[in-house]
């Protein structure tokens, strides 16, 4: 006897099979969000007293109000953003530019060039943070956000560029040559034909420079000790006390620090969506 495909039975096993994988997925990824939004609404005295619960007797807002008003969370949330947004924006360009000149134009020390920017990626931080400080140092450009955002888009800029790159060797350079035909310089073309085409490879671009910049802590702990300059992940350590760790306060931070990552990428989320995968296959 001929079967054509499974019973319904195996379907409906493989159905359920598949939906419970994709949950306990879920609940693994998302346990800690879970995790640590409980603990910013648990009151700081049941903390250790009440011992492990999914869900606090009690719950309060007390420690997002001291967060937001009796600390400089504020302010160290601002220059997160600020930097942030900077970062993702000086690297996507620069990226664009030399991931086009990379996918486009033939020359003899691309190979050499290629291999210097990704022999920096190798590099330990840690390993070449004195240098960076003696170099940054009478440039003037320690304690300030204007050397975060130069060291970030400096370290980032690599990676981009070959992120960059793969999307426009995905498009085809007929277009380029066409547009050219028609008039088009190649600049021209660039802007009015490829750069609409690499949009997806863009945010794709954003998204991960933003996210490197926006949890960098090394650097920022290193060139900045002016609390007014500080970005939010410096500022969580503020909580940490000699004695013991203020664990609500942190927590509120730390949800309200996810905010402007969650609408950052629901903003470019259409085109983050799309340059994961169209940068993945060429053609």
């Amino acid at each position: 006897m001929n079967v054509v495909g499974r019973s319904p039975l195996g379907r409906l096993a493989g159905g359920t099979g598949f939906y419970l994988g994709i949950g306990a997925y879920l609940l693994f990824a998302l346990f800690p969000l879970y995790w640590l939004v409980k603990i910013s609404v648990t009151p700081t005295q049941l903390l250790f007293s009440e011992g492990i619960t999914f869900w606090p007797s009690e719950w309060t807002l007390a420690n997002f109000g001291s967060v937001l008003t009796a600390s400089n969370f504020p302010r160290y949330f601002l220059n997160s953003v600020i930097v942030s947004i900077a970062t993702a924006a000086v690297v996507t360009v620069c990226a664009s530019a030399s991931g086009y000149a990379f996918s486009r134009f033939r020359f003899k020390a691309k190979p050499v060039v290629m291999f210097v920017l990704l022999l920096t990626q190798t590099f330990p931080l840690v390993m070449i943070i004195p240098p960076v400080y003696r170099l940054m140092a009478p440039l003037g450009l320690t304690n300030n956000l204007m050397g975060l955002i130069v060291i970030y888009s400096a370290f980032n800029v690599a990676f981009a560029t070959f992120l960059m790159q793969s999307f426009f060797d995905a498009i085809p350079k007929d277009l380029e040559e066409a547009a050219m035909i028609d008039g088009c310089n190649r600049f021209q073309a660039l802007r009015r034909v490829i750069l609409p085409l690499t949009l997806p490879g863009m945010g794709a671009t954003l998204g991960f420079v933003f996210t490197a910049a926006w949890s960098e802590l090394l650097f920022a702990l290193m060139l900045i000790n002016s609390d007014s300059q500080k970005t939010f992940a410096v500022g969580l350590l503020t909580f940490v006390a000699k004695f013991g760790v203020d664990w609500g306060q942190m927590t509120a931070a730390s949800v309200l620090a996810l905010i402007p990552v969650c609408i950052f990428f629901a903003v470019i989320q259409r085109y983050l969506v799309q340059g994961l995968t169209a940068g993945a296959v060429k053609g």
